[in-house]
C-alpha cells in the first residue's frame, strides 16, 4: 500500500484478465465488487490518478516547474478516466472522447473510459470463462451489467460540481476539486514497499502473531508510518483499498480486527476507519 506509483499503473494500464479458479478474483484487477457497486475506496483512487498526473512524467518520473500548472492537465485526466459513452450534450458532460488524443491510455474516440472498458472487459472475461466464474461472482457481475453505467454517470456528474456551488447537490459527495486538493497536499507518489523504523521492525519481529499473516502486518505499520502526521497520532486507514491491494476482503472482514493491541488501536466512526501504532 505504500508503492503508490505501482497503484497507479494498475489503474490506468491495459489489465490481464485470467483466474486460476473460481476462488481467484484475479480479473478484477486493483478492484473488489464492493468498489465497483458501491464504489468503496474511490476516493483515494482518483487521489492517485490525480498525483500520478500532477507530479509525474508518463515513465513514472516527478516532474519539475510548477505543479499547480497542471492542476487542470490532472483534473482532465480524472473526467478521461470516468468517462462513459454518451450521447448527451448538456453539462455537466460524462462524454470525454475529446480527450482521447492526450490521454489514449485512459480514454477511447468514443468516450469509453478507463473504468467502463474495465467493467466491459470483466464482463466479457466472465461470458467467456464460466468455470472460473462462482455463481456468486457471476450474480455480482450481472448486478453491474444492469446498473453501473446509470450510477456512473450520476456520480460522474456530481464530481464535477464546482466546491463552491451554490447550491447542495454535492454536499458530502466526493468531487473533482476535492480530490485535486488533496493531491497537491500529498505530493508526488510513494514507490517503497516498506516505511518501517528499525525499532518498529525489531519489535514486529519478536512478535508472533498467528491470526494475520506476517506481511499484512508489516503492510499496515509501513502505511500508518509513511502517513503519520505532525499534529495526530491517528491515521485514517483506507480498509476498501487495503481489500483492493489483496484481491479479496479477508483484510476488512478477517485480519484487521485480529491486529492486537499491542501493535495499534482501532477505532471506527461513520464508516471511517482511523488506527494509531502503539509499537
Amino acid at each position: 500500500m505504500t508503492q503508490e506509483l505501482e497503484e497507479f499503473w494498475a489503474y490506468v494500464t491495459e489489465q490481464k484478465y485470467t483466474a486460476k479458479n473460481k476462488q481467484d478474483l484475479s480479473y478484477l484487477g486493483r478492484f473488489t465488487f464492493n468498489t465497483l457497486t458501491e464504489f468503496e475506496g474511490l476516493g483515494r483512487i482518483l487521489t492517485i490518478i490525480a498525483r500520478g498526473y500532477l507530479f509525474h512524467s508518463k515513465n513514472g518520473e516527478i516532474l519539475s516547474g510548477s505543479t499547480y500548472d497542471r492542476v487542470e492537465y490532472a483534473r482532465n485526466a480524472l473526467c478521461a478516466w470516468c468517462g462513459l459513452p454518451s450521447k448527451s450534450e448538456e453539462p455537466p458532460f460524462v462524454n470525454f472522447g475529446n480527450l482521447s488524443k492526450t490521454f489514449p491510455e485512459l480514454v477511447n474516440e468514443k468516450g469509453e473510459g478507463w473504468l467502463y472498458r474495465h467493467i466491459k472487459n470483466i464482463q466479457k472475461f466472465a461470458k467467456s470463462n464460466p468455470e472460473f466464474i462462482s455463481k456468486t461472482a457471476q450474480k455480482k457481475i450481472d448486478g453491474i451489467s444492469k446498473g453501473f453505467v446509470n450510477e456512473w454517470k450520476k456520480k460522474l456528474r456530481q464530481m464535477q460540481v464546482p466546491i463552491f456551488a451554490v447550491n447542495t447537490k454535492a454536499t458530502w459527495l466526493l468531487r473533482f476539486d476535492d480530490i485535486l486538493a488533496d493531491a497537491l497536499e500529498l505530493g508526488p507518489l510513494r514507490a517503497q514497499k516498506h516505511i518501517i523504523s528499525e525499532a518498529r521492525a525489531q519489535k514486529l519481529s519478536s512478535l508472533k502473531i498467528e491470526a494475520v499473516p506476517t506481511e499484512v502486518i508489516y503492510d499496515v505499520v509501513s502505511f500508518c508510518e509513511a502517513n503519520e502526521q505532525e499534529d495526530t497520532l491517528w491515521v485514517v486507514l483506507p480498509v476498501a483499498n487495503f481489500d483492493c491491494f489483496y484481491g479479496n476482503t479477508n483484510f476488512s472482514k478477517k485480519w484487521l480486527s485480529k491486529i492486537p493491541e499491542e501493535i495499534l488501536t482501532r477505532e471506527v466512526s461513520n464508516g471511517v476507519c482511523r488506527v494509531k501504532l502503539n509499537i
